[in-house]
Parts: structure tokens; sequence; C-alpha cells
């Protein structure tokens, strides 16, 4: 008996391949794998239709769902059908809409891509206008035929002086099927943002695979993608919760491997700027996890050399830490000093801006345990030969907050600060810096003379040692000249050479 029901099972997969042949896609001939994709075709009219539907999962999209979905001709208009067939017809236009277009080639095909444009277009009418209902069926297809259109290999990047993201002096690459994939991206939009979506449903078929695969796309060089992107994964992390935790997971490996491994990314600023609005919404007190992706993420980010195309979000995400707990502030502080640039002039005015910035949420316990190691390197970016960061450090005491810190410290700051302002009285080449030397030195006068006296006086001790010790090598080393021209009368006598010893082992 049981041998007489399974021997009428492929019989039934016939059928509904029938109805999948005419225009609703069972879904049921792919597997999916971590490396790419692989399938096994029902048939050659559709495998040869539907070639692309090779990279999405059975198990993610199984034909059971579509099973007593009744098929309706996709071509037919949404204002021709009747109401209960809009839904069927709905779901009929999305498998429709499975096969991706070539658009290498603008003379091939131009009928199909017609074609297919023109019922996306139909499908997200049809979505704005509020009569489409997201069952499962509707899901199953809307992810399938997202997947199948939006997730690609991108080619190699092509620019071989590009070090990450988009050089501020390069202009942008615009994806040529463009029209199609934004009207894709909207509608993956428009279903991700509906009200009536059941997220326990949606969960099961924008899973882990989908998101990382959405997550690839960053990696898109058009910058029109990107920006569709950020909106649509900002939903999904408000839409389906569940998944909230995975995706600041899958965000934090790509930062590593862009940080410690390739330096080689598009969207580093979308997904900070995503990070930047999840990290406002963090509860209080923040979790370990949460200050884990502080410390171990965005600090290191400060590394790479192409920093300068993500600076603003990754300023933003940090201040928004800080601001959640004021106690961050010390360990922000160390990881800009530990990455703080030697020769790029330009990354040393982002650091210092982003310094002031962390400075005016510093408290004054927190102040204290790094005002030493911080002073060191403001003194050195104070006598730089760079006229822009020498200029930027000495507008740090224009900001009322740090000259707060600063004068209640002032007996362990100036000592720390007054050489580099007598280097720059001395030396520095450019007026503007002279004169903001001059004013802070005035400032400090005003403030606190007998310190600055006394600062003067060590000074002036050290640079007398200093002297002193250069005297004296200087004298050592003529004795050594002398010592070293003089030859006696004996070193001119040629030794005679005695013969070799014999060896006493056999050769």
């Amino acid at each position: 008996m049981l041998k007489q029901i399974l021997s009428k099972l492929p019989r039934k997969l016939q059928k509904f391949d029938s109805l999948d042949s005419s225009g609703i896609d069972s879904g049921n001939h792919t597997s999916h794998s971590g490396n790419g994709a692989q399938c096994t075709s029902i048939g050659d009219s559709i495998s040869n239709r539907l070639s692309v539907v090779k990279r999405v999962s059975s198990a993610v999209f199984p034909a059971s769902i579509m099973v007593g979905v009744e098929a309706v001709e996709p071509n037919l208009s949404f204002a021709d059908a009747s109401d209960p067939q809009k839904q069927n017809l709905f779901i009929s236009k999305l498998n429709l809409c499975c096969e991706v277009s070539d658009f290498s080639d603008p003379d091939k095909a131009s009928a199909e891509q017609d074609l297919k444009h023109q019922t996306l277009v139909e499908l997200v009418n049809f979505v704005c206008s509020g009569s489409a209902k997201f069952n499962e069926p509707a899901i199953a297809a809307m992810c399938k035929m997202c997947a199948i259109n939006l997730f690609r290999v991108f080619p190699p990047k092509h620019r071989s002086n590009r070090t990450s993201g988009e050089a501020e002096d390069e202009e942008p690459i615009f994806d040529p099927s463009w029209s199609n994939l934004q009207l894709v991206y909207d509608l993956l939009l428009r279903f991700i943002s509906c009200s009536s979506l059941d997220a326990k449903v949606a969960k099961k078929y924008v899973d882990h695979s989908f998101i990382l695969r959405l997550l690839d796309l960053f990696d898109s060089e058009d910058p029109r993608e990107r920006d569709c992107l950020k909106t649509i994964l900002h939903r999904i992390y408000g839409k389906l919760m569940v998944h909230r935790p995975f995706v600041r997971k899958a965000v934090s490996n790509i930062i590593y491997r862009f940080v410690f491994e390739t330096e080689r990314h598009n969207g580093i600023a979308e997904l900070l700027e995503i990070f930047g609005s999840i990290i406002s919404g963090f509860a209080v007190p923040l979790k370990e996890e949460h200050k884990m992706f502080l410390w171990r993420a965005l600090i290191p980010l400060h590394k790479p050399k192409p920093v300068g195309v993500y600076h603003q979000q990754l300023t933003y995400c940090i201040i928004q830490f800080i601001d959640k707990d004021p106690k961050l502030a010390n360990s922000v502080i160390m990881g800009l000093l530990k990455y703080w640039p030697v020769t790029n002039s330009q990354k040393e005015l982002m650091f210092i801006s982003e310094l002031e910035e962390i400075l005016e949420m510093t408290s004054m316990a927190e102040f204290l345990t790094i005002m030493v190691p911080l002073f060191r390197r403001v003194a050195f970016c104070i006598n730089s030969s760079h006229y822009q960061v020498a200029e930027r450090a000495h507008l740090l005491w224009n900001n009322e907050h740090i000259f707060n810190l600063i004068m209640h410290n002032r007996q362990v700051i100036f000592p720390l600060i007054f050489p580099a302002l007598e280097r720059n009285s001395g030396n520095h080449w450019n007026q503007a810096v002279l004169n903001l030397t001059q004013s802070i030195k005035k400032m400090f006068c005003e403030m606190d003379e007998e310190l600055v006296l006394a600062c003067q006086r060590k000074m002036e001790e050290e640079n007398s040692r200093s002297s002193e010790a250069a005297e004296k090598r200087k004298l050592t080393w003529e004795r050594l000249e002398t010592a070293a021209s003089f030859k006696p009368a004996a070193a001119n006598m040629i030794l005679p050479v005695k013969p070799p010893a014999a060896c006493p082992v056999a050769c």
C-alpha cells in the first residue's frame, strides 16, 4: 500500500511542473551553498527560461508554498483582472520577473527587457495602491524575485590605484541595469515597510542567508544602489527584531575584514550611517557586546588610509557611544592616540577635529587619566611644519569646555605645551601660526604668570644642560679623531710573516 502511494508522487510533481511552465514558478529547483549556487532543472523549457533561479535556495522558497495557487496569465493587466484574480496575478508577475536581463549589450533582447521593465512598473504601482496582500506565497515569490535579480557577484576592481571605496576625486561608476534594479529595490523596500507584513512569516524567507547576500551588495560601486541598500537594511533591522544580533555580527565581520585584511570596500560609510541610528537606540547601561563593537570595530576603523571616505559617519557613531556612556571617552581617546597619523597631514586634521568633539563630552575625572599622553601629542601638532595642522591644534584653546579643562590642570599641561610654544615663536615659518602661538602664551601669562616664569626657567636650565652635554660630546669626538690620526713609527714597520703550523689532522 505504501509503495502504491509513493509511486503516485512523481505524477503529482509533473502536474505542478505544468503549472510552473504556465507562469507560476515552483521554486523547487535550486540548492544554495556558501560558495555559489547549484541547481537541478525541472524541464528543459523552464531551465532555459529561468536559468538564473540556480542561485536561490529551495529550502528558503519551497515548492509546497505555491501548491493551490491558481495559474493566471502574467501578461494580463491588473486593470483587466477581477479582484479574486489580482493576488494570483501579482504572484505570476513576480515569477515572470525572475529572469535576469543582460544589459551588457544594449541591442540584445531589448523586447524582453522592455517587457520585464513594464512588468516591474506594474508591480510597483500595484503595491503602492495597497491592493497587494503579502501572504506566505506572495512573500516567497517576492523574496525569490528579489534574490534572483539583486544577488550577484561584482566584477573585480579595475582601478589599480584604488585602496578602498570611492576616492573623493574619482567619478562614481553607475550600473547599466539600474533602471530595473531600482524598481526591484523599490518593491523590496515597500514589501519590508508594509504595515500588514507578518514578521513571523517574513523571517522565514528574509533569513540569515538573505541578509548576508544583501550585505554583500554594499560593495557595489554604484552609490545609488548603496543608498537603497542602506534604507532597506535599516527597515529590516527595525522590522525583523529576531535578526538584530545577526546583523550586528555580520557588519562587524565586514569591518574586521576591511580593517585587518583588504582595506577595500565601497560601503563602509553607508554601514556606519545605519549604525549611527542603531547606536542612538541602544539602552543604557550599554551591553558588553555593544562596547566590544566600539573597541574592536569602530576604533580600529581609524587605521586604514582611506578613513576620509567615512570619517564623518565614524565620528557620529563614536559620539553616540560617548553620549550613552561618558566613561568610554577615555578608551576612545587612547585609541585615537594609538592610530594617530605621522606623515598624513589631512588625516591628522580629521583626528584633531574628532578629538575636539570628544573632549567636549569628556568629564574632568576622565580627562585626568589621559591628559598627559594627549597633550604630548598636541604639542607635536603645535610644532607641525604643516601650517593647517599647527593652526588647528592652536584652535583647541578656543573651545570653552577644553579651555576650562586645561585651566584646572594647568600645572600639569602647561609644562608639556610650553617648550612647543617657545620653539614655534622662534622657528615656525607661518605668520598665522606665530600669531596664534603668541596669543596662547599671552593667555597663559594672564592666567598664571608665576607658572609661565617657572616653565621658562626650567626650559632655560634644560637648554643649558643640553648645551653642556653637546659640548662634552664635541670634545670627546675631537679626542677620538686625534687619537685615530696618531701613527707611531712602529706601525710603519713590516713584520715577518710566520709560516702556518702543520695541520695535526690528516685531511
